[in-house]
């Protein structure tokens, strides 16, 4: 897979700067490039010629999976969460583009999804469709957060705090890893509940990272006005935007804990958007059937 070239860090205000990710590729951007790179090598280097991976409706890792298959000359299989999607792949942005990339899905319900780490659910997916690469869901395992580590370079060392949305628990692993001993990584799970923190112990090679568990707003892909409102604001002003699932969570609680004097006066902060601006079409599809403010 092609290194891609990253985006200087962009200056927001005294102390906080943004690490445009989201940039780094069109389809394929932020953290879903870096959890690829080292999984598309080892697929071609072990002559696999399709990969095989999991997700929901409005995944940006199905998007990115089935992009990288495109561009890089890999057939695509996508699981996907919900039988009742098999009817919606045409009005739904995210299964319509990764259809048009080539990706071919299989629909199952939501119980049945549960089970897809087992042995026998990997068993019978190679019955049903051969040999394959598997790419986790979310694209988290230890070739992703080897992928993740490369986020920080060099000119980071200067900052004090990193900061960055948690889903699967790869991206902050990666950047645990990376980070310097002086420097502290804060992490913005998306999802509610306590598992994170198991989940992402078993990758982190070090202790000094925090989950803000305060700003998933009511758990996965859950919005509300006032997080539209401050997506919304924050695109106006710095003309970068944000998606409703995991950056702009993070962003509103960076601006909250700085608001709050969490971090000290003279710390300099770096938050990593990770991307996941696809999903927006999506969330602005749920938000109308609402009545709810659009993300614009």
């Amino acid at each position: 897979m092609l290194d891609l070239e990253c985006k200087a860090n962009v200056h927001l205000m005294k102390g906080l700067y943004v690490k445009p990710e989201y940039l780094i590729h069109p389809h394929i951007s932020g953290n879903k490039y870096r959890k690829l790179k080292y999984n598309l090598i080892a697929a071609r280097h072990h002559k696999k010629e399709t990969l095989l991976t999991f997700g929901g409706a409005f995944s940006n890792h199905i998007a990115a999976v089935a992009s990288a298959g495109k561009e890089f000359g890999f057939s695509t299989i996508g699981v996907i969460r919900g039988e009742e999607l098999m009817h919606q792949v045409e009005v739904n942005p995210t299964l319509k583009f990764a259809k048009q990339c080539g990706m071919v899905f299989k629909f199952i319900s939501r119980e049945d999804y549960k089970n897809k780490t087992a042995e026998v659910f990997t068993q019978n997916l190679k019955n049903e469709f051969g040999d394959f690469y598997l790419i986790p869901e979310g694209g988290t395992n230890l070739l992703a957060i080897k992928g993740c580590e490369e986020i920080l370079v060099d000119d980071d060392n200067e900052f004090d705090y990193i900061c960055c949305s948690v889903g699967t628990g790869g991206t902050i692993s990666g950047l645990i890893s990376s980070s310097l001993p002086n420097q502290k990584i804060i992490g913005f799970p998306a999802l509610k509940g306590d598992f994170l923190q198991e989940e992402i112990s078993k990758f982190a090679t070090k202790s000094n990272w925090k989950l803000m568990t305060d700003y998933h707003f009511g758990g996965y892909a859950k919005i509300n006005t006032e997080l539209i409102s401050f997506i919304n604001q924050f695109k106006d002003e710095y003309n970068i935007p944000l998606d409703p699932v995991y950056t702009g969570k993070m962003m509103f609680g960076i601006f909250d804990l700085i608001k709050k004097g969490f971090f000290p006066k003279s710390s300099k902060i770096l938050a990593i958007h990770t991307g996941g601006l696809q999903g927006i079409e999506g969330m602005n599809t749920i938000l109308k059937q609402k009545h709810l403010p659009l993300i614009h």
